[in-house]
């Protein structure tokens, strides 16, 4: 289940680019499935089972026009997960033994969401 949607940004090129950072609520949770509605000037983020409006972001004039022109809205999304993706706290001071020496995983998903 999807503990939070943050809407980083909003661009508008040749179509409306939102930018994501989801929270999942554990290392097996899948159950994330975006929905894009629009009400008013306000875009709104839904999950797929739930109505619950998860996160909501108002659109200027070209943003709106070009959303309700194309009826579809790319999304590119960064997914963390509840207690592996925090802040490292003990650093090894030889980097090339430790566990500085890679990065953890950062999951990206980019992907086309239709207007409901």
């Amino acid at each position: 289940m999807v503990a939070s949607i943050q809407i980083k940004k909003v661009t508008s090129r040749d179509k409306v680019v939102i930018d994501l950072d989801v929270e999942m609520g554990g290392p097996n949770d899948a159950d994330f499935s975006p929905r894009v509605s629009i009400s008013g000037n306000s875009l709104e983020m839904r999950n797929g089972g739930n109505s619950d409006v998860l996160a909501c972001i108002d659109l200027d004039d070209v943003s709106l026009q070009m959303a309700e022109r194309d009826r579809v809205v790319e999304a590119r999304i960064k997914f963390s997960v509840d207690g592996m993706h925090g802040t490292l706290t003990h650093k090894t001071p030889n980097v090339r033994d430790g566990p500085k020496a890679k990065k953890l995983a950062e999951p990206r998903w980019k992907t086309l969401l239709p207007l409901q």
